[in-house]
Order: structure tokens, then C-alpha cells, then sequence
């Protein structure tokens, strides 16, 4: 098991009441990993306890990446929730901190530089 943000970086932000979280794969075997296992249901799992509703799932495969919607998770939303991160700024972060079984337990090799 490996931190998600040994094979992926991301964003986020606030949509209101909902935001978004885009993850990028390190490299394209990242990316085809995270399509198959980053479900939607994965991150809503990971999310419950902030009363996250049914979250959605997007590709990006020109950007090897997956953009997350995360509805009601903001409590109100920036104007609204009492929350400290009430733009969500912070939830990217801690998506990468989900615990993810990689392949061999390890980041994968950077793609090198066609140089």
C-alpha cells in the first residue's frame, strides 16, 4: 500500500456547495491504473464523513487524468459553511493521502525526456 500521491498529483476547488478534485497520473501506466481503480465510489467512501453526496467521475485521457464532483461536500459553500477549507482548497490534498495498492508498492519510474 502506497499514498495516492505516489503515483498522481491534483486540484481543487469550490462549485458553490460542491467541488471538484482533478487527479493527473505521474506517468500513462499511473493513468491506467487510477482508471481502473479510482472509482467514483472510492472517493465518495473516502469522503462520507464530510457528508459528501454521490460523486461523479469524469475522464480527461488527453491529460491522463480523472476529475472528481463532489456535491455537498462544502457544508453551504465558501459564504455559507463554517468549515475552515470552506472553498475545499485542502480536499486534493487529502485524496492523495488515500492508501492505494499499487502494483508493486511502489511510485512508478518517471517518463524519461525524449530528448
Amino acid at each position: 500500500m502506497i499514498p495516492l500521491r505516489e503515483i498522481a498529483f491534483a486540484r481543487s476547488g469550490d462549485k458553490g456547495n460542491s467541488a471538484n478534485i482533478a487527479v493527473f497520473a505521474r506517468t500513462p501506466a499511473a493513468y491506467g491504473w487510477l482508471r481502473a481503480n479510482l472509482t467514483a465510489g472510492a472517493v465518495e467512501s473516502y469522503f462520507k464523513p464530510l457528508g459528501v453526496g454521490t460523486v461523479v467521475r469524469h475522464e480527461v485521457p488527453n491529460l491522463d487524468a480523472l476529475n472528481f464532483i463532489l456535491p455537498g461536500v462544502l457544508a453551504g459553500g465558501g459564504s455559507r459553511s463554517l468549515r475552515i477549507d470552506s472553498q475545499g482548497k485542502a480536499l486534493a490534498m487529502a485524496l492523495l493521502e488515500l492508501a492505494v495498492d499499487y502494483p508493486g508498492g511502489a511510485r512508478p519510474a518517471e517518463p524519461k525526456d525524449p530528448q
